[in-house]
Parts: C-alpha cells; structure tokens; sequence
C-alpha cells in the first residue's frame, strides 16, 4: 500500500476549519480568537521546525544529537509542568523536582523500550528513539503537572487539617497521605481514561498513523498496546517520586508543615 502524501493546499483547506471556531468566538463574545490564532501559528511554526530537525538527524543517526534532542525536550516539558501550577515550590526546586523525576522515568522505561522490545539497528536510531521518547514524555508531564497541582493546592486548603494530624502525633508523611492518593488518583485519571476508551470510543494517533501510512493493523495495535503500556509505567512512576519529592520537600525532620517554601503565582 503507497502512503498517500498530502500537498500545500490540502492542508490549507483543511486550515480553514479554524475558522469556524474564530466565528463561535465572535459570535458568543469568548474572546479567544486571538488565542487561537496564536495557537494556530505556533503550531505550524513548531511543526515545520520540528520536521527541518528531524529530517537532519535522521540522516546522522547520531547518539550525541539524539541525547540534545531528549534533553531539550525534557527542558520544556518540565516548565509546562511548573506553569500549570497554581501553588509550587519556591526556588529552583519548582522546575527541578518535577522535571528531574519527570526525565528519570521516562528515559528510563524509553531505553526499556529500545533495548528489550523494538531493538533497532542502532539502539539509540532517531527515527525510534525520538518519536518514542516523546509520546511518552507528553503523556508523563501532564500527569505530573495533575498531580503536582492537585498536592500543592491541597497542602494550601487544606493546611489546618494536616497540622492537626501532625499535633496528634502522625508523622509527615501519615499526615499526607490522604492528599497525596488524592493527587496520585487525579495525575493517573488521564491514563486510565485514555486506556479504558481506546479501540471503542476512539483510535488512538499513533495507530491511526500506522494504519494510514500502510501498517497492517494487527502490527499497529501491538505497537499502540507497547506504548500505551509504557505510558502508563512512564507517569505513574514519575507521579509518584514527584510527589514523595514535594512532600517531603514541604514538612522537615521534625515533622513540621512547611507552607512558607510554596510560592503562589
């Protein structure tokens, strides 16, 4: 089956789409055209960009550029998950906590990936590596971001009643732990939703892409089933060594509450 390529204008006719939504935003006075339309150039933007880079290192195949690529990406994602919380860590350990076990979970299970399952020739291949490093990692930072919120916000509501468990003489980490399943709960709910839909409600992008580009579709329901298995792995161990981290990060050795290292925006 030859992939069917797509040209200038079918994406510019397909772009027109956008419109409609800019139309329901003047229409019902949103006031978010503008945000879409930044939205719309960005993406363009990034994509193209994206595809120049890619296209190169494709053709290197190189274990230094993949490793750049990698970590600039872990880079951004981890301030997407310091920007999407309302109350953080103050200092460095707002963007340095979440992204470092962000990175840590998953490059790990992407190598478990590469080495165990795909085996490519090279291991480290671009063409494997990165797209699956970022599906992963996209799924892992909103997780974490979910999670990282849901905590941080919790210790600031719910601040009288954790004090009152530590003056009853519960440790740290038994004072938190009711908000901290909560926030594991509320960082894996996308995952288990995403898992529970796929196949019926909807097919998944990947799946899809393979389908369209001429996989047989027993072929790409493995490779969709592999990263979905990875995805889940990838957030919840990432979402449970972030929170450990910040829990830990606000009480101390004495097994105090520490509101004053959070730092609101």
């Amino acid at each position: 089956m030859s992939v069917i390529s797509l040209g200038f204008w079918d994406l510019a006719a397909a772009s027109l789409l956008l419109l409609l939504n800019g139309i329901l935003s003047l229409w019902l006075s949103l006031g978010i055209e503008r945000q879409l339309l930044v939205a719309a150039v960005r993406m363009v933007v990034q994509l193209i960009a994206v595809g120049a880079v890619l296209t190169l290192l494709f053709g290197t195949a190189s274990l230094a550029w993949t490793c750049a690529i990698g970590l600039a990406m872990v880079l951004l994602a981890g301030r997407e998950i310091m920007a999407r919380q309302v109350h953080r860590l103050a200092g460095w350990w707002g963007y340095g906590l979440g992204t470092a076990t962000m990175a840590f979970a998953c490059a790990s299970l992407t190598l478990f990936a590469l080495l165990g399952s795909i085996r490519p020739d090279p291991w480290f291949a671009p063409q494997y590596a990165i797209p699956l490093f970022g599906m992963i990692l996209g799924n892992a930072m909103t997780g974490i971001s979910l999670g990282l919120d849901a905590l941080t916000t919790a210790v600031t509501v719910e601040r009288p009643a954790i004090e009152a468990r530590i003056a009853l003489g519960a440790l740290r980490f038994e004072a938190l732990q009711p908000i901290l399943r909560q926030a594991m709960r509320r960082g894996l709910m996308p995952t288990i939703n995403a898992m529970a839909a796929m196949g019926i409600v909807s097919l998944p992008g990947m799946m899809t892409g393979q389908i369209l580009a001429g996989v047989p579709p027993e072929q790409a329901v493995r490779y969709q089933l592999l990263i979905m298995f990875l995805i889940s792995g990838s957030t919840g161990l990432g979402l449970f060594m972030a929170l450990v981290g910040v829990a830990w990060r606000l009480t101390d050795h004495r097994h105090r509450l520490r509101p004053d290292r959070l730092k609101t925006r």
